[in-house]
């Protein structure tokens, strides 16, 4: 992934408090006690390869390890891997994994392992098909060591092995990763900083987890998902509640210690309390989502998914999603914007409700009910359901908001029936940008019909365009890859972004060591 400049959409002391918040501990750690921590969302999916969902993404840095991670300046280290070597054409890779790599239940961590591991990540994953289809022979050489022979160029296989965010090419053991990539590992056994305690998961109330005991840090200072993973805590107990005000209060009451992705109408109170720190975790951002069904009717018509592009003015989304302008941006770029390398504003439509309405008619749209997904527990996807709602009806669409939680909701995207046999038309979320930013991680863009990311769209133009990106070292010729795709997308509409913001957070002062990225890590953190 090509280095984007740090930035931030806050000033002031805001910034301050994000630079104390992400500053690693420079003097001895205060150990023991439970990090009390409440997550955006309930955690009933537990495999992080099977989707995308960051709930399980979060819980999968917690349970698992990665071959290799990315710093909080985007450059990829080794994590799991000790030391590798590449051909001078790049077309041949070795990689050796470091001493005591422990799986929780007590097994060495092999290069048999981190091969089926990789094998099934890639098949689930944007990058990771690609990746995977450039590959000649990937297997291993002894306990410790897996070669790689590509087949065609690829140029991004650190970038890719070390990918951060969904899917992350998390390592488990070889019999778990043997599962099929279409169905859920049931089990969550990793060699990462702590171990899940299943018997103590409650879906709707509490997730727990302790301190691996086994787990050997590297000894690099930590820095995003990279350097040492070091566990201050024997204890992390996730709380789910999902009720905005309790978990406000129970903040403010010192009952738990962090709040994830904390509802901005919150932020005024929480911030006049001394106790209580609200930070920015990933000040590049994230990207908004408006995700089409491309199976069924209407957005199985390009029209129509046109339809929703002349539809959705960002403006509108973002005051009625985050409200305050420090928080937000409109952005034309589908690879975001503030000094991203791909950010463009070609081929970028103006928004039209008047052409929105002309274009979903001459869609096919024959008045059937728009079933749009409504997770009433997440404040950064049920606010924009409800703008699509009401923006819809003004184009003439006839609407069906159906309420849900955030975690029923990711369980029901993936349902590829009939709107009439429990399917849907429309869902919304959101992305870091570290899952949006260039074209081979952009899910959203994939064009590879069923297989693709729920919605699935087919575009093999993008597709090749795609595929032609990793291939390609020039970043002149990367730019103008980037700018031909976005056009497609433009064209075909995938999804449509409801715009740019940043996601505020907040702990208790007494919480130190929390890190700076863009997904969710609680190592390196005392209480």
């Amino acid at each position: 992934m090509p280095s984007i400049p740090r930035r931030t959409f806050m000033a002031g002391s805001a910034a301050a408090a994000v630079v104390a918040a992400a500053a690693p501990f420079a003097r001895a750690q205060k150990s023991g006690g439970t990090l009390r921590f409440v997550p955006h969302a309930d955690l009933k999916i537990l495999d992080p390869i099977w989707t995308t969902a960051y709930i399980t993404r979060n819980h999968g840095y917690l349970v698992y390890d990665t071959l290799f991670a990315t710093d909080a300046n985007l450059k990829i280290q080794p994590q799991m891997v000790e030391k590798y070597t590449a051909s001078p054409n790049k077309m041949k890779w070795t990689f050796t994994l470091r001493d005591g790599l422990k799986f929780h239940d007590g097994q060495p961590v092999t290069a048999e392992d981190c091969v089926a591991s990789i094998k099934r990540w890639g098949a689930r994953d944007t990058v990771g098909r690609l990746f995977l289809a450039s590959i000649g022979k990937f297997a291993p050489v002894d306990r410790k060591t897996f070669a790689l022979d590509l087949e065609t160029p690829f140029g991004l296989v650190l970038e890719a092995l070390g990918k951060p965010s969904s899917n992350v090419p998390f390592i488990m053991p070889a019999k778990l990763a043997a599962t099929d990539p279409n169905e859920q590992v049931k089990e969550a056994i990793g060699s990462g900083p702590y171990k899940f305690v299943k018997e103590d998961w409650q879906p709707g109330n509490r997730v727990v987890y302790v301190k691996n005991a086994d787990y050997v840090p590297r000894k690099e200072t930590p820095s995003g998902s990279a350097g040492g993973k070091r566990v201050f805590v024997d204890r992390v107990e996730w709380r789910y509640i999902p009720d905005q005000a309790t978990a406000s209060a129970a903040l403010e009451a010192g009952e738990v210690d962090y709040w994830e992705n904390i509802p901005l109408d919150f932020v005024p109170r929480l911030e006049k309390n001394a106790n209580v720190k609200v930070f920015v975790t990933d000040p590049r951002g994230s990207q908004g989502c408006l995700r089409p069904n491309h199976l069924h009717p209407p957005f199985n018509s390009k029209k129509a998914r046109q339809a929703l592009l002349y539809m959705a003015d960002q403006k509108t989304y973002l005051e009625a999603v985050i409200g305050s302008a420090k928080y937000y941006k409109t952005c034309p770029a589908i690879f975001m914007c503030g000094g991203t390398p791909f950010e463009s504003a070609v081929a970028a439509p103006k928004p039209d409700l008047e052409k929105a309405r002309q274009l979903l008619k001459e869609g096919g749209y024959d008045g059937r009910p728009i079933v749009v997904l409504d997770p009433t527990d997440s404040p950064y996807a049920h606010a924009p359901a409800l703008v699509t709602a009401e923006l819809l009806r003004k184009i003439g669409a006839n609407v069906d908001l159906q309420a849900m939680d955030w975690s029923t909701m990711v369980a029901r995207r993936a349902n590829k029936s009939p709107v009439g046999q429990g399917g849907w038309n429309i869902f919304h979320t959101w992305a870091t940008g570290l899952d949006v930013v260039t074209p081979a991680v952009n899910a959203w863009i994939g064009g590879a019909g069923e297989k693709a990311w729920f919605g699935w769209p087919t575009n093999e133009a993008i597709e090749k365009l795609r595929a032609e990106f990793t291939r390609q070292p020039d970043p002149a010729k990367q730019k103008q890859i980037a700018e031909e795709i976005q056009k497609l997308t433009y064209d075909d509409v995938p999804y449509v972004s409801w715009g740019q913001f940043v996601v505020p957070n907040a702990f208790r002062k007494n919480v130190q060591g929390v890190l700076e990225f863009g997904a969710t890590l609680l190592w390196n953190i005392a209480v």
